[in-house]
Parts: structure tokens; sequence; C-alpha cells
């Protein structure tokens, strides 16, 4: 059995933020969210075509939400 990373963790931590509510990806900051898209990016599954078009899908969703901030929009 592999062994997990400090960047899993971390990966795994933030995106459990993201799944607990509707609002998840409210509740990060700009700093964390950044974090977390580098770590989902640099993630390969390449096996399974569904959790790619998730990762894709959720890639999308950080990066819209990254734009929101910098434009200074507030949205909740």
């Amino acid at each position: 059995m592999s062994e997990f990373t400090r960047e899993d963790h971390e990966r795994i931590e933030l995106l459990e933020i993201v799944s607990s509510s509707k609002t998840g990806l409210k509740i990060l900051s700009k700093e964390q969210l950044e974090r977390l898209y580098r770590l989902v990016e640099s993630k390969k599954y390449t096996k399974n075509l569904e959790v790619q078009m998730s990762k894709k899908d959720l890639l999308e969703k950080i990066n819209n939400r990254l734009y929101d901030l910098g434009e200074g929009r507030v949205i909740l």
C-alpha cells in the first residue's frame, strides 16, 4: 500500500472543506484556493475517465472563484 505524502494530506483536507457544503469554495481564502488548484492539477488520474472529468470540473470552479476574488466580486 502506498504512503500518503504531506501534499496528499493537504489536498484531502482542502477537498473535505470544499465538499462539506455548497459554499465550500467560498469558505477558502485566495491562498488556499491557489494551493488546492496546484495540488489537484498536479495529481494524475489517468486510469479513470470519470475522475478526470470531475477533476476538470473542480479546477474550472476553483479558477472561476479565483477570478471572482481577483475582480473584487463578493459572491456568497
